[in-house]
């Protein structure tokens, strides 16, 4: 005999909810197939549950977008940051600085090589020690450097910050979201089942297939065990 299971998604909850609510408001109060009791709690839930489902996709939406900026974003600032460390030993390699000023960026005197900028947490801790190094080298006396630019570099920089600040915000939101959905999935069930409950009572005298149809009709949704074909069960 086929079987009813309950909603697994949110949207398929939507869809039940939405359903019985439909049918309620076609239906004299007399006439509904479920209790009055059942139908006020669903209308009174059915669009917090729904808003609730649309800020969380809205918030996932938009991180997703500006996580899709900030990758982007990530890799300019990498790049300038990097090159800007490589200009300063291109400058001491030609003996214009000397070895020195790298403490000026918090590298060791002797260090030749980039420093690891592979994570955000990198760039992000190197990036301020360039931007803040280089205005104290300049103000110790020290020539400004080009191509590029510490001002460029510190453009590029600030615009994956704010990025980065922006996702990480969007995180925290999105999170939230999600939790204030995931506490109302079990209200949402209760109501689901509930509605379920009266409906198939509410038929229970008809015949299997014809009170399936009518159940149907009203948002159960029935599954075929294996074998068995719809057009195989009588009445």
């Amino acid at each position: 005999m086929p079987y009813r299971r309950l909603p697994n998604t949110d949207q398929a909850r939507l869809r039940a909810l939405e359903t019985a609510r439909l049918k309620g408001k076609n239906f004299s109060p007399s006439q509904l197939p479920f209790s009055q009791k059942v139908y006020l709690e669903l209308q009174a839930f059915l669009p917090q549950f729904q808003q609730a489902i649309d800020q969380y996709n809205f918030s996932k939406s938009k991180q997703a977008q500006i996580g899709r900026q900030l990758s982007e974003h990530f890799r300019i600032a990498r790049l300038y940051v990097s090159h800007y460390i490589q200009v300063v030993n291109f400058c001491i390699q030609r003996n214009e600085m000397k070895p020195s000023v790298r403490k000026f960026y918090m590298l060791d005197e002797d260090e030749k090589s980039i420093p690891e900028l592979g994570t955000e947490q990198q760039l992000i801790d190197w990036g301020i020690k360039v931007i803040k190094g280089d205005d104290a080298r300049v103000m110790a006396g020290g020539s400004r450097i080009y191509n590029p630019s510490i001002a460029m570099v510190k453009v590029k920089y600030e615009q994956f910050i704010d990025l980065y600040n922006n996702h990480k915000n969007l995180l925290v939101t999105t999170q939230k979201m999600l939790d204030k959905v995931a506490e109302m999935r079990a209200k949402a069930d209760q109501i689901i089942l509930e509605l379920w409950n009266e409906i198939e009572a509410n038929y229970h005298d008809l015949p299997p297939k014809s009170r399936r149809l009518k159940c149907s009709e009203c948002g159960i949704i029935y599954f075929m065990r294996r074998g068995e074909k719809e057009d195989q069960l009588v009445d």
